[in-house]
């Protein structure tokens, strides 16, 4: 049964794909390197917090302008790609008439192995981990039909935001308690603890002592998968809708949408991301009521409509000849996403840790997106170069590999 499958379930050839999504991916990559960089340059649960009230002049406008444009924005495309991702494979699937699941199974659990080797042994600030463990729920929506996507990927986004409310509200009522203000001072201070612990690893220690660091933060990280998993998983119902229906292939069929999600979506975000930072421009720990609840919610909610606000742009200067052969550069890089997402953790904990090159803490805020421009526009040439004579990226190939139980053709000849 297994050989019959990965016969007729193959990876989509470079003819049959969406060249929309690799464009996507592309655009994805140098964002999610936007907001990563931070969590490179110095601790991992320090980063993503806001603003940081120490910076001042160049350095805290650039932290403001990542945190209200960048920051959540990308990982939140990065996960309605990958739903889209799913999508495919389980279209092609249905138009064979084979098996599904052992094949996505496998998909899974082998993105789950190389999640855990980066998070452990290269980068703590992985998000591949969470994304393999949720996306085998999605196999259980896949019967449904498609319009019920959005209305389960938005109840599953909302969740969090409800618990939060809630958390705010208790935090609201019973602040200034003995017990509440107790527990708030052990979050704070374990946090801490585990901040000046990643300083110390990662700015000075061995690569032994960074790695058992690394293994005590993903842990933590993956504390948290009951509200982010949740997230995650909504996205990645959405973005199968926008596959199932067509919206992602045929996007002039779905103008309405599309304008309503550049000119209303995108603007009602940024609104709510400017609201968000004016009342809690950083994300203390010890500190949650409902002013800070409500600035949680309107991050989350902020980071959806922007992205898709992205997202409808993009497609739009894709419809004309001047915006396609601009962003067409990207789409090499969407192609080894995998790859050059792993790449850009292996380059900057190189550089910047202390068994590395020992840049840790030493770039400045404001140089951090020129930093990123100038490595994501070298994998930018390095994709283009690679697939100018092999059809997947390295990682891609392993992955495509393990999941068909066969080695894939690597050589574009050998097509």
């Amino acid at each position: 049964m297994t050989a019959t499958i990965t016969e007729n379930l193959a990876p989509v050839a470079v003819s049959e794909r969406i060249g929309a999504m690799d464009v996507l991916r592309g655009f994805a990559l140098l964002g999610i390197l936007l907001m990563n960089l931070e969590g490179f340059v110095g601790p991992v649960m320090a980063s993503a917090s806001g603003i940081d009230p120490a910076l001042t002049g160049a350095d805290r406008v650039a932290d403001l302008l990542i945190y209200v444009l960048v920051q959540g924005k990308f990982y939140t495309l990065f996960s309605l790609l990958f739903g889209m991702g799913f999508a495919v494979m389980s279209q092609r699937a249905e138009q064979a008439g084979r098996p599904f699941a052992g094949v996505y199974w496998r998909r899974g659990l082998v993105l789950l192995a190389i999640g855990l080797v980066h998070a452990i042994f290269i980068w703590a600030g992985d998000i591949l981990v969470m994304y393999a463990l949720c996306s085998f729920l999605l196999l259980a929506f896949r019967p449904l039909p498609p319009r019920w996507y959005p209305w389960f990927g938005l109840g599953a986004y909302v969740m969090p935001i409800g618990f939060m409310f809630l958390m705010g509200a208790m935090g609201s009522l019973l602040g200034g308690t003995e017990g509440w203000d107790k527990a708030m001072g052990e979050i704070g201070a374990q946090m801490q603890a585990l901040i000046e612990s990643e300083r110390t690893a990662y700015g000075s220690g061995s690569y032994g002592e960074a790695t058992w660091q690394r293994f005590k933060s993903t842990g933590m990280a993956l504390s948290n998968i009951t509200m982010f998993g949740f997230i995650a998983f909504g996205l990645f119902l959405l973005g199968a809708w926008f596959v199932r229906s067509g919206a992602i292939a045929r996007p002039r069929e779905f103008g309405r949408l599309y304008g309503l999600l550049r000119w209303v979506a995108l603007p009602a975000g940024l609104l709510a991301m400017l609201g968000s930072v004016a009342l809690s421009p950083t994300m203390d720990p010890t500190t949650f009521n409902l002013r800070v609840s409500t600035a949680f919610a309107l991050q989350l909610t902020a980071n959806l409509l922007m992205c898709l606000g992205y997202l409808a742009w993009i497609l739009k200067a894709l419809e004309t000849p001047a915006g396609a052969k601009a962003l067409s550069v990207l789409a090499p890089a969407g192609r080894m996403a995998l790859t050059n997402y792993l790449m850009q953790s292996l380059v900057c904990t190189w550089i910047f840790y202390g068994y590395g090159l020992g840049y840790f803490e030493q770039l400045p805020r404001a140089w951090q997106p020129l930093f990123a421009l100038a490595l994501f526009s070298a994998q930018v040439l390095l994709s283009h170069a690679w697939l100018s004579r092999f059809r997947f990226g390295p990682m891609e190939w392993a992955w495509r590999s393990l999941t068909y139980a066969s080695p894939q053709p690597m050589r574009l000849r050998s097509r």
